[in-house]
C-alpha cells in the first residue's frame, strides 16, 4: 500500500469538526426547525354575509389564523378547526362585520374583537394570543355605498 504524503492527510481537528456535524447537525437543524414551526390554527375560507338595511348585500370569503401561545398543542387544537370556523360564521350572522363605506370588505377590527372570546372558550384559557385575518375576497364586486 501507498502512504499518502504529511499534507494530504486531514488533521484529526477537521477530522472531529465532521464527524460532530454529522452526528449532530441534523438534531440542531430540527430544534431550530420545531422553534419556528407557526403556533397557529388556520381556518379554511368562510363566507361571511354582508348585511345592509336587513338585505343580502354580498358575502365575503375569509381566511382567519387563531394564533396560539408558545408551549400549546397547535396540532390538538388544529382537530378543533370546524368549531373555530362555526364560531366565526355564528358571530358573523349576531353582528355582521359591516364597513359602512365598503361592501366588499369586513370590519377586521369587529371580528377580532368577535371571534377571540370564542377561541379562548374553545382552545382553552392561556391559549389563544390573537387572531390574523389573512385574505378577504369578495363573492361580487359592489358599488360603493354614496
Amino acid at each position: 500500500m501507498q502512504a499518502y504524503p504529511d499534507d494530504m492527510r486531514a488533521p484529526p481537528l477537521i477530522l472531529a469538526a465532521i464527524l460532530a456535524l454529522a452526528t449532530f447537525g441534523p438534531a440542531m437543524a430540527e430544534g431550530d426547525a420545531k422553534s419556528d414551526v407557526d403556533q397557529s390554527v388556520k381556518l379554511s375560507p368562510v363566507a361571511l354575509p354582508v348585511v345592509v338595511d336587513g338585505r343580502l348585500a354580498n358575502y365575503i370569503f375569509v381566511t382567519v389564523k387563531i394564533l396560539l401561545n408558545p408551549g400549546v398543542n397547535a396540532i390538538a387544537l388544529s382537530d378543533k378547526e370546524p368549531y373555530f370556523r362555526d364560531a366565526l360564521v355564528r358571530a358573523a350572522h349576531r353582528t355582521p362585520f359591516v364597513l359602512k363605506d365598503d361592501y366588499n370588505h369586513i370590519d377586521e377590527a369587529k371580528l377580532k374583537a368577535a371571534l377571540y372570546p370564542e377561541a379562548v372558550r374553545i382552545a382553552g384559557p392561556g391559549a389563544v394570543r390573537g387572531i390574523d385575518v389573512l385574505t378577504q375576497q369578495a363573492q361580487h364586486r359592489v358599488a360603493s355605498p354614496h
